[in-house]
């Protein structure tokens, strides 16, 4: 649906791959974003870069009726159908569409590789994320990432000197200690 939204915002006759992949950038409860992240290429970088492929589209003027898929598209969402074979997932999930993109020959895909971004390390970043969990339904990413979603990762903070020093509390953290110690 994003994508088709871009399609129309930019008035381009067809959906090519950089619409999918600004989408799946984009996406705010996806698992996109934070698999960029990890592969510790910039979100922000890439969302730029997409965007400059982008307005280097051509444009149909007098509006679109109909959006429909370029031809790297239509191949992008086989290759993703063939990704999702592979992971025995049961739906084509927005990482199948992400490793694709990263495989494919288009500029996008180009992009993609220009920051380190292969299928490769997708996939070896994706196993990180989802574990061994299949996609088995149509809503996967609200079950990746539980933790990290509804959690703060307090030793992670402590490292980065970001928690507030505790003063004054040492019978609580005393106790605390003494409970989080005993053997059950």
């Amino acid at each position: 649906m994003e994508a088709q939204r871009l399609v129309t915002k930019y008035n381009h006759p067809v959906l090519e791959p950089e619409h999918l992949l600004l989408a799946l950038l984009t996406q705010q409860d996806g698992i996109i974003p934070p698999l960029v992240d990890k592969l510790g290429a910039g979100k922000d970088l890439l969302i730029a870069d997409t965007e400059r492929l982008i307005q280097r589209l051509a444009r149909a003027y007098g509006g679109v009726a109909q959006v429909s898929l370029s031809n790297a598209s239509y191949q992008i969402l086989n290759e993703a159908e063939k990704e999702a074979d592979n992971l025995k997932d049961e739906y084509i999930s927005t990482e199948h569409i992400f490793m694709a993109i990263a495989m494919s020959d288009t500029e996008c895909g180009r992009m993609l590789k220009g920051h380190g971004i292969t299928r490769d390390s997708i996939l070896q970043t994706l196993v990180a994320i989802r574990g061994n969990q299949r996609v088995t339904d149509q809503n996967p990413e609200g079950k990746f990432q539980t933790l990290e979603k509804y959690c703060r990762d307090l030793t992670e903070l402590a490292r980065r000197d970001k928690l507030d020093p505790v003063i004054g509390r040492d019978e609580e953290i005393r106790r605390v200690m003494q409970v989080l110690s005993r053997r059950t």
